[in-house]
């Protein structure tokens, strides 16, 4: 299958335009509706970038964050240990510390 990424383009302005009516018709602080805009905006933009680069071996500016359920276990984690600990695990990581 082709990458087209005229018509991932159109899918994602379309998705964009369907969050933002979600987030502002929003029904309550967990509105589905708005959640699933995000989740299909998500998509749109995961199949846009990946359109340009194939095509266009072309890449967007941003990227999409990280799931937060993610990142709140990952910082349990970390809270577990004391500071020598984390820039020993940061440092084998890769990480360099600060």
């Amino acid at each position: 299958m082709t990458a087209d990424p005229r018509a991932a383009l159109d899918r994602f302005v379309a998705a964009l335009e369907a969050h933002y009516l979600a987030v502002a018709g929003r029904q309550g602080e967990d509105d589905p509706q708005v959640d699933d805009a995000y989740d299909v905006l998500a998509d749109a933009f995961d199949a846009y970038d990946e359109a340009l680069g194939t095509v266009h071996n072309e890449a967007l500016p941003f990227y999409l964050a990280e799931d937060d359920e993610e990142d709140d276990e990952a910082d349990a984690d970390d809270e577990d240990l004391d500071d020598e600990e984390l820039e020993d695990e940061e440092t084998r990581a890769g990480a360099h510390p600060s």
